[in-house]
């Protein structure tokens, strides 16, 4: 499913602008997640956008933001700390409750996980909250200030290195770290709790899993991100991460779309209306589900193929299946048969293809016109071979459906 990004800012606990990016399913969402990424990292970091991706194509909104100081919001890192992340975390939540609805999934990467599990209690809507790689306890991120922390008590700040990104630090941040009793809020939040971890995460070990996961009420669920770094770097890592997240999620949500459920097969096709926006539509067709919808331009979601994409699509499909069954009946070096359509409407005069359509010879006004593009692919194919599929493309029975007049009987339902 397309989805849409909305660029937003709003102020974070310090009175800082905080740049966040909302990212929306097509239609209206079940409902709103919201995404806190790990220390010193940003809301575009290619894992989290992945993960983004996957809750959006399963209906949630999603929103990302830079904490204060990083990425592209304002601030100074430096005056930041645990309880400034977890301050930004609730604004956030307070910025989707007044112009979208409270989310009701957090998901938190690293420290972000830890933040998530510190203010999940503190939001009724929430249903559902997801960490990854995170910390137990926010006393572990000492260990990656640990060369730094001679500067820090001689001068009260210090320059440390995370990853490679230089960031400074000040005494305040240290001495923030063991007032937070991480555990005790996971066993007082109450809420349906999954825990990702890699067992070869090298940055938060994965005993810290179990330790959150021990701390924690039923339900909850473990997921092993078997040779995932803590970054979730390989692509195939994070879209297995993302899968999970989205299929428990949408075990515990409330669905405040309020979408119609898909009709029964009552016949060969059967299209209804979703109930969201002007033009989104349900099409079932047997066992199979999908949606109808118009562009955006025209006030549509862009949730689905539109009807004259629907119709474009039976001519190609048609083509090409045709094709097949002739290439192999005659035995033709046929590999591939590919077959691209467009739609247009245009002035019979303006139309060289109706002189040899005896059926629109004399017509005037505007008519339909299909243009039908055909690669074949074969090495071995000749020229006349290539010449006979091109001329059998015209026997498609779509193709003939649509040359010719059609009766539509149209009755009410009882």
């Amino acid at each position: 499913m397309s989805s849409r990004i909305d660029r937003v800012t709003f102020t974070g606990s310090q009175g800082d602008q905080l740049a966040a990016r909302l990212d929306l399913p097509a239609g209206p969402p079940k409902a709103f997640a919201l995404f806190a990424h790990c220390f010193t990292c940003g809301k575009d970091l290619r894992s989290v956008g992945r993960l983004a991706v996957a809750l959006t194509d399963a209906g949630f909104g999603v929103l990302r933001f830079d904490f204060t100081g990083l990425g592209s919001s304002d601030g100074e890192f430096a005056n930041t700390n645990f309880k400034s992340n977890t301050d930004d975390l609730l604004a956030a939540v307070g910025w989707l409750r007044e112009h979208h609805r409270a989310p009701q999934v957090l998901v938190g990467h690293s420290l972000g996980g830890a933040a998530v599990l510190h203010v999940a209690g503190e939001v009724d809507e929430v249903r559902a909250v997801v960490t990854i790689g995170a910390p137990a306890d926010t006393e572990h991120l000492v260990g990656l200030l640990d060369g730094s922390l001679d500067d820090l008590a001689e001068r009260g700040e210090a320059e440390v290195d995370v990853a490679g990104r230089k960031f400074t630090v000040r005494q305040q941040f240290l001495d923030d770290l063991t007032r937070h009793d991480i555990s005790q809020k996971v066993g007082a939040m109450r809420k349906p709790l999954l825990v990702l971890h890699s067992p070869i995460d090298n940055v938060v070990g994965v005993e810290n899993a179990a330790e959150i996961f021990q701390a924690a009420r039923h339900p909850k669920s473990f997921v092993s991100l078997d040779g995932a770094d803590h970054l979730l770097s390989d692509p195939l890592d994070a879209e297995f991460a993302a899968a999970s997240i989205a299929a428990f999620a949408t075990r515990y949500v409330e669905d405040q779309s309020g979408a119609l459920d898909a009709p029964a097969a009552t016949n060969a096709v059967v299209v209804a209306e979703t109930s969201q926006g002007p033009f989104l539509n349900h099409v079932v067709v047997g066992r199979h589900r999908l949606l109808a919808d118009e562009p955006t331009s025209i006030g549509g979601f862009d949730a689905g193929p539109a009807p004259y994409d629907f119709l474009g699509a039976a001519l190609g499909a048609c083509t090409s299946m045709t094709l097949r069954m002739y290439a192999d009946r005659k035995k033709l070096p046929l590999d591939r048969v590919s077959v691209e359509v467009s739609h247009d409407k245009v002035h019979a005069d303006d139309c060289v293809e109706c002189a040899e359509n005896e059926h629109l010879v004399g017509r005037t006004g505007m008519i339909d016109r299909f243009e039908r593009a055909i690669v074949l692919e074969g090495a071995d194919l000749s020229d006349d071979d290539r010449k006979r599929l091109l001329l059998i493309a015209d026997k498609c029975p779509v193709h003939r459906t649509l040359e010719a007049s059609s009766v539509i009987a149209t009755h009410l339902a009882t």
